[in-house]
């Protein structure tokens, strides 16, 4: 059967309200109580009915997550990062998958699931202003990444020009002056591979340096052969650079491939820069220099967020909340010691 509070209550000779101000981690609870009630507990297995926990707020004690593509390596972090930062709050994560697309971005946004969820963490690639701004799903909804909406919801980013600077400045540290950007796309311009590019001609330019087209590489997407097809693409084209920046990861490994193809050896010809910091990156044959976001950061911004719009459903302020970065030094910029 069961444990209930007044089972613990009863074994720790206490009342069910002291129980309870112990469970739920009330503060006016004296410390010789607080570890009394703990034995309790531990000896009779006892476990918060949750789900009971949540009705009594008139919630379920579910989130959801809608991300654009789980089979990238930093989405996948960034879910298990919201899961662990959810948890320690006693709220279930459900997942959502968008690929990026409009409609589906709309869809979720638009509250298809309000009745299972309590709030909305949302990481849209093409969902456009003017699709939020008619919402009327009455659902929290908190936005990750670099669009810029200027609407009424929480969202949590990093700043992506001066992370671009940043990379772009360790590149021309180590002597590099020929410096690729890789990864730009021809859509809206508030997407992150914009700004990085920004970031990149920004950086170029306070150098005192060019910034010519020939040195950018568009991509169609942002997967490992996408950065393959757009260093080779380069390459081809007779423009020899000493550095590349990348937009993520998996272009700066696509990238890296091409260029031992080609027998240009990073980082003694080469130098590569990525962005995310995925786990793929520490562990190849040439370790990769990279770009940080504070994964753990923007989960629990996140998180902490979506709760505070449910504590306080009166604000309708959106806010702007900003994660740190890092730039992790490795051996495709500074070869191996």
């Amino acid at each position: 059967m069961r444990v209930s509070l007044k089972d613990v209550a009863e074994r720790a000779g206490v009342s069910i309200k002291t129980v309870s101000n112990v469970v739920n981690n009330y503060q006016h609870v004296t410390p010789a109580m607080r570890a009394r009630v703990q034995e309790a507990i531990d000896e009779l297995g006892y476990r918060p009915n949750l789900t009971a926990r949540h009705l009594r707020k008139g919630r379920t004690g579910i989130i959801a997550l809608a991300l654009p593509e789980l089979g990238n390596p930093y989405f996948a972090e960034l879910a298990g990062a919201v899961i662990d930062a959810a948890a320690e709050h006693d709220v279930t994560v459900l997942l959502d998958h968008t690929r990026g697309e409009r409609e589906q971005e709309i869809l979720v946004s638009q509250g298809f699931r309000a009745r299972v969820i309590d709030g909305l963490i949302l990481s849209p690639l093409e969902l456009e202003a003017d699709d939020l701004r008619g919402r009327d799903d009455d659902v929290p909804l908190v936005l990750l990444g670099e669009r810029e909406y200027d609407l009424p919801f929480d969202h949590i980013a990093i700043d992506n020009v001066a992370a671009a600077r940043t990379a772009v400045r360790h590149l021309l540290g180590r002597g590099r002056t020929q410096i690729a950007y890789l990864g730009e796309r021809t859509d809206s311009a508030n997407q992150p591979a914009h700004l990085r590019l920004a970031g990149w001609r920004a950086e170029l330019t306070a150098a005192g340096l060019p910034a010519p087209e020939s040195l950018v590489g568009a991509t169609g997407g942002w997967d490992r052969g996408d950065g393959a097809e757009a260093m080779a693409r380069m390459l081809d084209s007779g423009v020899r650079p000493d550095a590349v920046f990348a937009y993520n990861d998996l272009v700066a490994i696509g990238a890296m491939r091409v260029l031992h193809e080609r027998g240009l050896r990073v980082p003694w010809d080469v130098a590569v820069v990525g962005f995310d910091d995925i786990a793929e990156g520490r562990f190849g044959a040439v370790t990769l220099t990279t770009i940080s976001p504070d994964k753990q950061a923007i989960a629990r911004l996140a998180v902490q967020s979506l709760l505070r719009r449910l504590e306080h459903p009166e604000e309708r302020a959106g806010r702007e909340l900003t994660a740190e970065y890092r730039l992790l030094e490795r051996e495709s910029t500074l070869g191996r010691r």
